[in-house]
C-alpha cells in the first residue's frame, strides 16, 4: 500500500489519457449503460495495472458485460442497506404522522425522532461499510461473480486480512468520490471528467488493496 497515494496522479503517467477519461466521461451519460460501462472500464484498468501496464484501458462502450456483475453486486448491498433503514424509518413517519392529528404524546413523539436518527445513523455507516468493504467486494465478485461478491462471510474474511489495508483503501476511495463530484462544485459539467477519473483511481486502489491482501495472506 506504500504507493496507494500514486492513485490521484498515476492516470496522467498514459499519453492518452485525457482523452480517454474524456470519452468514459461522455458514455457515464447514458442512463444506467454509462455507469455498468464505467465500471467495466474500471475493471479492464484493473486488470492492465495486474499486468504492470499503468496505462488506462481503450475508452469505449465494450465494457457493460465487464461491469455488469459489480454492478449488480453493489445494487443488491445498497438496496439492503436502504431496506433496513426503511424497515426503522416507515415506523417513526407513521407515528409522527398519528401525532400530527391530535394532542401529541411527548413519549411517542421522542420515540419517532429516536427511529428517525436510528435509521439515518443505519443508512450512513451502512455506506460507509459497503465503501470500505468495496475492494474486497469487487475482487469477490471477479472471482467468483455475483454468488460471491454477496458472500457476506468471504468479503468481511478478505476485508479482515489487513485492517489498516482495508481501511486506508476505503479512506482513499472516499477521496476518489470526492475528486468525482468535484466536477459539479467547479462547473457542472465537469462532472463527467472528475466521474471518469475518480473511475480511474479506483482501479489504482483495489489493485494496492489485492496486492496488500495478497501480502497478508502469504504472511
Amino acid at each position: 500500500m506504500e504507493r496507494i497515494t500514486d492513485a490521484f496522479s498515476w492516470p496522467a503517467r498514459d499519453h492518452e489519457w485525457l482523452t480517454k477519461i474524456l470519452i468514459i466521461g461522455l458514455i457515464l451519460v447514458i442512463p444506467i449503460a454509462g455507469a455498468i460501462n464505467g465500471i467495466g472500464w474500471m475493471l479492464a484498468t484493473l486488470d492492465r495495472l495486474r499486468a504492470g501496464e499503468e496505462t488506462l484501458a481503450p475508452a469505449n462502450l465494450s465494457y457493460i458485460g465487464r461491469g455488469l456483475r459489480v454492478f449488480v453486486v453493489n445494487l443488491l448491498y445498497g438496496l439492503a442497506v436502504v431496506l433496513v433503514a426503511a424497515a426503522i424509518y416507515v415506523p417513526a413517519l407513521l407515528i409522527a404522522s398519528s401525532q400530527s392529528q391530535g394532542p401529541a404524546n411527548p413519549a411517542l413523539v421522542s420515540l419517532a425522532i429516536a427511529l428517525s436518527l436510528l435509521a439515518f445513523s443505519i443508512a450512513t455507516l451502512g455506506t460507509l461499510a459497503l465503501n470500505f468493504a468495496l475492494p474486497a467486494i469487487v475482487l469477490a465478485t471477479e472471482r467468483a461473480g455475483i454468488p460471491g461478491g454477496l458472500h457476506v462471510s468471504a468479503v468481511l474474511r478478505r476485508s479482515r486480512i489487513n485492517v489498516a489495508n482495508t481501511l486506508i483503501a476505503g479512506l482513499m476511495l472516499i477521496a476518489a468520490g470526492f475528486v468525482g463530484s468535484l466536477g459539479i462544485v467547479l462547473c457542472g459539467i465537469g462532472v463527467l471528467f472528475t466521474s471518469a477519473y475518480a473511475l480511474a483511481m479506483q482501479a489504482w486502489i483495489i489493485r494496492s488493496f489485492e496486492v496488500g491482501t495478497a501480502a497478508g495472506k502469504a504472511a
